[in-house]
């Protein structure tokens, strides 16, 4: 069985209103909710990463600044148990960030598909996020907005 690395990269995206966009998604038979972003490809940067992934899901361009948070810890994939999760976490900026609205819905769904939120800042816990990783993150999001 090969054990192998897989690279999560994640944007946190703050607005005027003090929101944190969110993603929720139904995918492989399960409900979730992280922070947006995905996986890194081959021949991939972590900044190009994280373009790609806003540019793919969501039509945006975006500017990526400084590290938030790197996974410190061993973390399995929720998905396949021979992969090991790093995540990294930017704090990027958007000129279209104010004007962003979605459609609101019902969680959870079950339609395979991925719907984007805002969630305000005063409101996020761990238990805002489906993964052992975006809990921490949320955490310090949390601790850091209330100093």
């Amino acid at each position: 069985m090969n054990k192998r690395f897989n690279i999560r990269v994640y944007g946190i995206l703050t607005n005027d209103r003090n929101e944190v966009l969110i993603s929720d998604e139904y995918r492989w038979e399960k409900f979730f909710t992280k922070f947006p972003g995905g996986g890194l490809e081959w021949g991939e940067g972590l900044k190009e990463c994280l373009q790609r992934e806003f540019k793919e899901e969501l039509k945006l361009d975006i500017e990526v600044g400084e590290i938030f948070y790197v996974t410190d810890f061993f973390q399995q994939s929720a998905w396949l148990d021979t992969d090991q999760i790093i995540s990294i976490y930017y704090q990027i900026t958007c000129s279209e960030k104010n004007t962003l609205q979605f459609e609101s819905y019902q969680i959870p769904f079950n339609a395979e598909q991925e719907k984007y939120r805002w969630l305000s800042l005063s409101e996020i816990s761990e238990n805002s996020f489906t993964f052992p990783i975006d809990k921490i993150v949320g955490k310090i999001l949390r601790e850091k907005l209330s100093k």
